[in-house]
């Protein structure tokens, strides 16, 4: 089944409200940056500072698919609060887990608290191989298609869809996703790679008709 997320970055409370209210016009789905300043440059909601978040709730997001993309050096306390808050999903970042076991324990712990879904993400420049062990661990994976993190609006670098071809073929039944770069050039090559969930910024925030371009992002990831 194929899944497109819109994706938000939000600074505050305040813009969170603003893109679940414009998710909701057209999708099902949403998708929430949470940057701790650390494993990347930006620190958005709910974080304040370097590694420092406040407390915080889903409510603004009511009535859609959240998943949320912890881009953030310590995921699993952060991970445990979201998927307590209703988050359908939680992923953070294989290259923040010291070892299969503490992956375990952190994916596990995030399910416990509800999340309905757990997953990893992998950065472009780390290679595949420190996959091994972890991808029984995961629902789904997320490939980040840039060297640049951090911002929406990032360059797509095609080296990510031989690195998704290579991954489904290993694992058929794993659930892949791709952020940074998802738009009406790139996401037909990454669904024939394998890709079936998209989180797409944007190619739909910055779309004349967002519901228009939403809607032609489905068809043309249906493959």
């Amino acid at each position: 089944m194929i899944e497109i997320f819109p994706t938000a970055v939000p600074k505050d409370v305040n813009e969170l409200a603003e893109r679940a209210n414009f998710a909701r016009k057209f999708a099902k789905n949403f998708h929430i940056d949470a940057d701790d300043g650390i494993l990347t440059p930006l620190i958005c909601w709910p974080y304040v500072a370097k590694g420092e978040f406040v407390d915080f709730d889903l409510s603004t997001t009511h009535g859609l698919e959240t998943e949320v993309h912890l881009m953030v050096q310590d995921p699993r306390e952060i991970g445990r609060r979201f998927a307590r808050a209703g988050a359908r999903a939680v992923f953070g970042h294989v290259e923040t887990f010291r070892d299969v076991k503490d992956a375990t324990e952190t994916l596990d712990s995030w399910k416990e608290e509800g999340a309905r879904e757990a997953g990893m993400a992998i950065l472009l420049d780390t290679p595949l191989n420190v996959l091994d062990g972890m991808i029984p661990l995961c629902d789904f994976l997320c490939f980040m298609s840039s060297a640049q993190i951090g911002a929406q609006g990032a360059q797509f670098d095609p080296r990510v869809i031989d690195r998704i071809k290579a991954t489904h073929e290993r694992y058929l039944e794993l659930q892949i996703e791709v952020d940074i770069g998802v738009s009406d050039k790139t996401i037909g090559d990454l669904a024939k790679a394998g890709a079936t969930r998209f989180a797409a910024g944007s190619a739909l925030a910055k779309a004349p008709d967002p519901k228009v371009a939403y809607e032609n992002l489905m068809r043309l990831a249906t493959v």
